[in-house]
């Protein structure tokens, strides 16, 4: 007989989200990667510590590597505690490692985090998105959208 399955089984435990990443830059493909962590880089992101806001990735050879993400030490480690933000490597396959080196080196795309979360398995990994960074005239443009939609909403609430 199967094992009946878990209602948590679809949900996601956000640690960290880069929410300006949607402001700054266009977004094209989305990828999910899992990330090599130390013991207590898991155990101080279970406590929800962790920092994506001004991280990237970068692709070097045939590896991809996360910098600039900071990971505060475990408030409980020992003196063997990790380096709050250290390079970290992505697993990823090599045909998406591939396709993301081509993207970065052929249209001057950039890597960026999304989020950072543990999955339904108590996983930890990495949405990236390959992106395009937006000029100003852009983000206003964002902007002005944004404003439209949510006078869009007022109006449409105090009417119906």
């Amino acid at each position: 007989m199967a094992r009946p399955r878990p209602e948590t089984f679809d949900k996601k435990k956000i640690v960290a989200e880069n929410r300006r990443a949607k402001f700054e830059y266009f977004l094209e493909d989305v990828f999910e990667a899992g990330i090599a962590l130390q013991g207590t880089e898991v155990k101080s992101l279970r406590f929800g510590e962790g920092n994506i806001a001004d991280s990237y990735a970068e692709v070097k050879g045939s590896q991809v590597w996360l910098v600039n993400s900071n990971i505060p030490e475990f408030s409980h480690g020992n003196r063997f505690n990790h380096e709050s933000k250290r390079p970290r490597k992505l697993l990823l396959h090599e045909r998406e490692i591939a396709r993301m080196h081509g993207a970065v080196e052929r249209k001057g795309m950039t890597l960026v985090p999304l989020s950072l979360y543990f999955n339904s398995r108590g996983k930890v990994k990495v949405e990236l998105a390959l992106a395009k960074g937006k000029q100003n005239h852009d983000k206003r443009e964002t902007i002005k959208e944004r404003d439209w939609k949510r006078d869009q909403q007022r109006i449409m609430k105090a009417h119906g």
